[in-house]
């Protein structure tokens, strides 16, 4: 598996980050305008722009005065140091070190400008391109936002129950693992734990994404900044405030905004050869238009100065890292934290999704699903009772989901004991009963061949089965199984839908990994398989399909989640490790998420080549008319700035959810 590139060492050609407000420079100032490291100055820019617009209007009322001349160009000097002196400081230093950044592309074509006598369009275009770049900074911002977004949501404060019993409101800092904390109606949970008091429904969209409020009771786990509803709740903290849930999502974000894409790390190449190139063709305008054409020398300047103000890449390279941020943050919001735009770019390419049974494509908790009456001298209603006394003592899962799955009212059980591998037993009203597997049973010799038929039936439907005896025979049979997931039918759809194949991967027997398989609609199974044999099944079909994704929970997944070319983990219940394995986290457990994520990597990479073919295509038809001399500074300006805005706001459409790629739709999003 391709791991995401780490963030590369600051060049020349990493104008994106600087466009984000990076504040590169010795003045505290950024290439957008900004000021100290805040917002940008928009009424040192209105200034700018006012005083640029009075040396033009000099300039066209009286062109031949020395007085206005002199004041005029007076004016546009002011204008370009209000608008341009941190373009300036970062072109100079450029340009002092050898690199030919954006920055000393547009201090060379300013200053060029200044000096052969075109002083109105040097001020405007500096004023111009400042309020460009700042509008640009901010939208960039917008998408970077997320993650103080995120880390906005939890408070900055709980009541806590001290030691005496009284509550008190205290920083999240302050409070410790373990602690009781109190969440009244309509607050946000403050920390991760577990509901130890009252009930309720908790909104957990800003962290899983799911659109409808989830019941919580005693027992049940809690994110920090969910929102709970309608009744106080009491939790007990079970992570403090920096590694909740919401701060590891945030983290996540951040690292996954430094890695750098193939298609980003592309660009960054291409706009490293272009720059300086586009200097080189710039020069050669300027030397060979009087030369070759006989033009004025003057003349040749101005066409090789509007070449370079046309060919600032400012466009191309703003055009990846914005349109990955924006679909990097809007997946966060929908409860898929993507690890990287790595991951988010490679998406659209998987062929083949391997499917964990349990905890994947099932609840991962077992159920009662059937209870049948063996002997008819007993009435259910007593059977079940009998049961349930005896379930409800025993802390194994299939006796849990026997005792949870019963209606009737447990009865007082004596001289209650466990078998181990074999069950339990107790007595009730004076009678011994045992809650026993089908081995004690045959153990027992209270097996006969109709019960062995009853029992296969079970089986063949992936169920465990758990049966009622007492010394004269069996009594009931109490049939446990794991079921599917509500979305997972809907997702598997889903990725056929797309040209994806489902293939399941469990450890679990063959039987209940066919009768699981049918239900949720996947054709190709593989079963018994220990964490070696999942990696040998990736391994395979790797070479099939290509590109695979591994989906699982456990700890028995990591090392295939690890081998896939992306792997999903099942966040809400799924180990530490799988989650660390993963390149992409579900964090409501809802498998149509997968599919969604392969519709929001096409459509994230079908606007990156939008972007990339608008900055370009705008490019090239303005510098053919500057070639041929049907091009001024102004228009070269303009191509600039509209082609930079307009890859701005098309990469941040992601980021409001254009193009929403919700599990109603069944489109590649394209």
């Amino acid at each position: 598996m391709a791991s995401p590139q780490p963030p590369q060492e600051k060049n020349s050609t990493d104008e994106a980050s600087r466009r984000a407000c990076a504040h590169e420079g010795d003045d505290g100032h950024g290439a957008c305008g900004c000021e100290g490291g805040g917002e940008p100055s928009w009424r040192r820019m209105a200034v700018a722009l006012v005083v640029a617009l009075a040396a033009e209007m000099l300039d066209f009322v009286a062109p031949e005065n020395r007085v206005a001349t002199v004041a005029g160009m007076a004016l546009a000097a002011s204008a370009i140091g209000l608008a341009g002196f941190s373009v300036y400081g970062a072109g100079l230093r450029a340009l002092r070190h050898g690199r030919l950044n954006i920055e000393a592309l547009m201090t060379v074509a300013v200053s060029g400008a200044f000096v052969i006598g075109q002083w109105p369009e040097a001020a405007m275009v500096m004023a111009l391109y400042a309020i460009a770049e700042a509008i640009e900074a901010r939208a960039v911002g917008r998408a970077h936002g997320a993650v103080a977004e995120l880390l906005a949501l939890a408070p900055e404060s709980a009541e806590m129950r001290d030691a005496d019993g009284a509550w008190t409101r205290r920083a999240l800092a302050e409070i410790p693992v373990g602690a009781t904390l109190r969440v009244g109606p309509g607050e946000r949970v403050p920390l991760d734990g577990v509901v130890t008091g009252g009930q309720g429904a908790v909104d957990q969209s800003p962290v899983t994404g799911e659109s409808l409020p989830v019941d919580k009771q005693a027992g049940d786990e809690l994110y920090a900044g969910t929102i709970n509803q309608a009744a106080e709740l009491e939790m007990r903290a079970s992570a403090p405030a920096c590694d909740s849930t919401l701060a590891r999502i945030a983290r996540a974000v951040e690292q996954a905004q430094a890695a750098r894409a193939p298609m980003q790390r592309f660009v960054d190449r291409f706009a490293a050869i272009y720059t300086p190139a586009v200097f080189v063709v710039a020069l050669a305008v300027a030397l060979a238009l009087p030369l070759l054409l006989e033009r004025g020398w003057l003349e040749s300047l101005y066409r090789a100065l509007v070449l370079l103000v046309i060919s600032c890449p400012c466009a191309l390279v703003i055009s990846t890292p914005v349109t990955l941020v924006s679909g990097l943050t809007f997946a966060a919001r929908r409860g898929i934290l993507i690890k990287g735009g790595a991951y988010l770019e490679a998406a659209r390419r998987i062929r083949a999704v391997a499917l964990d049974k349990s905890g994947t494509v099932t609840t991962g908790h077992p159920k009662l699903v059937a209870f049948e009456a063996v002997v008819e001298r007993l009435c259910l209603e007593t059977l079940q009772a009998l049961a349930k006394s005896l379930a409800a003592r025993s802390d194994h899962p299939v006796s849990k989901a026997v005792a949870a799955g019963l209606s009737a009212n447990a009865r007082e059980v004596a001289d209650f004991s466990a078998a181990a591998g074999r069950g339990v037993q107790g007595a009730l009203d004076g009678r011994l009963y045992r809650l026993a597997n089908r081995r004690w049973v045959e153990e027992l010799g209270l097996a006969s061949p109709a019960l062995a038929a009853r029992l296969a039936a079970h089986e063949e439907q992936g169920r465990t089965t758990t049966l009622l005896a007492d010394e004269s025979g069996v009594l009931a049979i109490c049939a446990v199984a794991d079921t599917l997931k509500p979305s997972c039918v809907e997702a598997v759809a889903e990725l056929r839908a797309l040209g994806v194949a489902p293939v399941m991967l469990t450890g679990d027997n063959l039987a209940t990994a066919r009768t699981v398989a049918a239900q949720a609609g996947i054709d190709e199974v593989r079963a018994n398989l220990l964490p070696a044999d999942k990696l040998a099944a990736i391994d395979e079909l790797q070479r099939r399909f290509g590109v695979v994704a591994m989906t699982g929970d456990g700890i028995n997944d990591a090392p295939a989640l690890a081998k896939a070319d992306i792997g999903f983990a099942m966040g809400a219940a799924g180990a530490h490790i799988a989650m660390e394995a993963a390149d992409v986290v579900v964090m409501n457990d809802d498998l149509r998420r997968l599919p969604e994520t392969i519709r929001l990597s096409r459509r994230a990479v079908a606007v990156l080549w939008q972007n990339i073919a608008l900055a370009l295509g705008i490019k090239l038809v303005f510098l053919l008319l500057a070639v041929f001399g049907h091009a001024t500074m102004w228009m070269a300006v303009f191509a600039d700035v509209g082609a930079s805005l307009l890859v701005v706001g098309n990469g941040l459409k992601l980021s409001r959810g254009v193009g929403r790629t919700d599990s109603s739709r069944h489109s590649d999003g394209r």
